[in-house]
């Protein structure tokens, strides 16, 4: 494990300086990888995928729990540093690790068996995107556990009815029942933030069963939640074509037309995407409104 005098003596011998544009926290506190390990349930027999393992903490963590770790990093010193961290601390698991060296959100395929877990320090600037990439292009993944900025976790955990629920909640629950799994105080990270964190679980499940597409009923959450304040009527007459459109498709999915987008479920967003799944509705790019924490993802 590394702790805060192994990281801040890594980061000077690396010349690294956490950048805000990225991101970039460490976690230095022992306690709180174990935390997180423990947390996630990660088993002997798992395949983990990491998302922006830094200087190495939470990746030596999953590494002596899961059968074989993959680290996508994005960051050139990083990612060229952390496979000789990895094999001076735990030679004996070395073989057990594999680093990607690129963005995120453009990574399609991993080396080595499918990825089983998703465990995580998602920077805060990309988090979301991010979650719902990587849950979108692995469907191997059963289980995931993030750290994020606690109003985030709050959003991708939020309820219909709740005020923060909106764009992250509905898309993350397409693929995966989500909760809160904790908190974690700022002074575990290196720097330490402005803002706490907090942990979401995700538990892979089917999705809600529809005729539309993914991109479909995606389409219908982002133009519901871009004017969130109008009645659905109102928030779905350009995707629709006219809000009296927008009113057939509604009534005929058993909605109110006067309800509003953060009282549905996205089982009833499924049922209102079927009925346009003809085309007729123009479908945006799944990630125009789900890569947002603010805005149209409130």
């Amino acid at each position: 494990m590394l702790g805060p005098a192994d990281i801040r003596e890594l980061a000077a011998s690396l010349g690294v300086r956490p950048t805000k544009q990225r991101g970039q926290n460490f976690v230095i506190d022992a306690n709180t990888v174990r935390r997180i390990v423990r947390t996630a349930g990660v088993r002997p027999e798992d395949t983990v995928l990491e998302i922006g393992p830094g200087l190495g903490s939470l990746t030596l963590g999953l590494l002596e729990t899961a059968r074989a770790v993959t680290a996508v990093e994005i960051d050139d010193v990083l990612a060229q540093a952390l496979p000789g961290t990895v094999a001076e601390r735990l030679p004996e698991r070395a073989d057990r690790f594999e680093l990607v060296h690129r963005d995120a959100l453009r990574v399609t395929e991993l080396p080595g068996e499918p990825p089983t877990a998703l465990v995580a320090n998602l920077p805060y600037n990309v988090a979301v995107p991010v979650l719902l990439h990587v849950l979108a292009t692995f469907p191997t993944i059963e289980r995931t556990l993030v750290m994020v900025q606690a109003e985030v976790a709050d959003r991708l955990a939020a309820a219909p009815g709740s005020r923060v629920y909106g764009v992250p909640s509905v898309k993350a629950n397409w693929y995966a029942e989500v909760r809160r799994s904790g908190s974690i105080g700022r002074n575990v990270f290196w720097p330490a933030p402005n803002v706490d964190s907090g942990l979401v679980s995700l538990v892979r499940r089917e999705p809600p069963r529809t005729r539309a597409s993914r991109r479909e009923v995606f389409a219908v959450v982002d133009a519901a939640f871009a004017q969130r304040r109008k009645t659905l009527r109102a928030a779905l007459a350009g995707w629709a074509g006219s809000a009296a459109q927008a009113e057939a498709a509604l009534t005929g999915a058993g909605v109110d037309p006067r309800t509003r987008g953060e009282a549905l479920t996205v089982a009833d967003f499924a049922a209102i995407a079927e009925q346009r799944s003809d085309g007729a509705a123009g479908s945006a790019p799944e990630g125009t409104s789900g890569g947002s924490t603010g805005g149209g993802a409130a």
